[in-house]
């Protein structure tokens, strides 16, 4: 038999889906970094969205009661749509930290924020449906590709924090089926402000009064998985306390993923109209991305004592806080020396915003610094630093701003990381 023949004969074929989804560009540098640990460097990885437990436990409490849940073998099937306890527990978290009113049959449990984002997709958009989200913004370009839906990408600018405002969304809003929102943002760190979001929300509200009647509504997605993690004076905003009418129209995405350092425990949650939060239920049935039982049980108990949620939210606050205003000021001290370096205060969440302008530099040896994916490069190999550029949240390729995570950083690294990006720039020339 001809050897073409057979090879043809044996390449596998996969779904049209499966063979044009792209890979994760965080995921390529990690592996870079991950081959830099490997052959003995020492590299100060500052791209994973993640905490490091030894630096970042979870409540001592939580682990405790998770280990107990073993003991008491709490390891069957938990119930479809969240152990009930868990769900109470969450509807008295939300009311009484956030404002918001859910009962527990307008909550839905899953194994964390992800398959919680994606039964939202599969609940509301249909295939050749329109999407609106901003870039930089984590994975909804995935998402958007998995539902075989039209992405509408909009551009933020530094000057607004990378934040969408309503006048940027308004030009598309009559063609979308779904709006997805994150504040606070993941890659930013930065958040709503009330005025902001209130006007985004009219903006939903006055599209979804002009639609016809059995036409589908214009839903938002609303991602606050780190809302607990505001810093300083930020405060958090949501959709539905500015405009209780937007309950109806709106999905929230929450859990304890990031505010109890906990994305390996794998607990998230949905709430919005009990309609949709059904029809998730059914959806997720059949993915059985549930938590484990016994996490969700710890997770119920927990939750049932705020006192200890409080105090533990609190001290997390300021040790993320005291590491990224660390860094900020590193910056600052480096855009003060001339450097091409920036950064946005921090206001949230695990990340700080910084900027490295380097594109036309050029190395020591004589390399040019063409792209953003040369500076990436260069910083992890001359400074020994990870950083995630914006490119990979779907900013453009060319763009100069990065994410940098603080949750598996330790404090006294900052001054040895900031003296690395130094040494670094000093070596660039013009």
């Amino acid at each position: 038999m001809d050897t073409i023949e057979i090879k043809n004969r044996e390449e596998l074929k996969v779904s049209k889906l499966a063979d044009h989804i792209i890979g994760s560009e965080i995921i390529r540098i990690a592996g870079e970094i991950n081959e830099k640990i490997k052959n003995g460097e020492k590299v100060y990885n500052l791209t994973i969205g993640d905490f490091n437990p030894k630096i970042f436990p979870i409540p001592a409490e939580l682990k405790k009661a998770i280990l107990e849940a073993y003991d008491a073998d709490e390891t069957n099937y938990p119930a479809a749509d969240g152990m009930p306890e868990l769900r109470q527990a969450v509807s008295d978290l939300l009311k009484k930290r956030g404002g918001l009113d859910y009962a527990p049959d307008q909550i839905l449990i899953a194994c964390g924020a992800r398959p919680i984002i994606y039964t939202v997709f599969r609940a509301l958009v249909d295939q050749g449906d329109t999407v609106i989200f901003p870039v930089p913004s984590w994975n909804n370009n995935h998402y958007t590709y998995l539902n075989d839906a039209k992405a509408i990408l909009i551009e933020t600018k530094p000057e607004n924090n990378f934040m969408p405002s309503a006048a940027e969304l308004q030009p598309y809003i009559q063609k979308a089926n779904l709006i997805s929102l994150c504040s606070p943002l993941n890659p930013t760190g930065t958040v709503f402000t009330k005025e902001a979001l209130a006007e985004i929300c009219d903006l939903i509200l006055a599209e979804n009064q002009r639609r016809s009647a059995g036409q589908k509504p214009l839903y938002l997605m609303y991602d606050q998985i780190y809302w607990e993690l505001t810093h300083g004076n930020i405060k958090h905003y949501d959709p539905v306390s500015l405009r209780p009418e937007m309950k109806k129209y709106t999905v929230y995405v929450d859990g304890i993923s990031k505010s109890l350092a906990a994305t390996g425990v794998r607990v998230g949650w949905a709430m919005g109209p009990k309609k949709i939060i059904d029809k998730m239920k059914s959806i997720l049935t059949h993915v059985g991305a549930w938590a484990p039982k016994a996490e969700q049980v710890a997770t119920g108990n927990y939750l049932a004592e705020l006192g200890q949620y409080d105090a533990f939210l609190t001290t997390m606050r300021k040790r993320l806080s005291d590491r990224l205003v660390g860094f900020y000021k590193g910056f600052q001290e480096l855009k003060k020396e001339g450097f091409r370096v920036d950064a946005i205060a921090p206001q949230a969440a695990i990340y700080l915003t910084v900027q490295f302008n380097l594109q036309g530099q050029k190395t020591e040896s004589g390399k040019v610094l063409t792209k953003a994916k040369d500076v990436t490069s260069y910083l992890l190999d001359e400074a020994k630093v990870g950083l995630v550029p914006f490119y990979a949240f779907g900013s453009p390729e060319d763009s100069t701003w990065y994410r940098l995570s603080a949750g598996t950083c330790k404090t006294e690294d900052i001054p040895s990381i900031i003296s690395n990006l130094r040494s670094a720039l000093q070596k660039l020339r013009n």
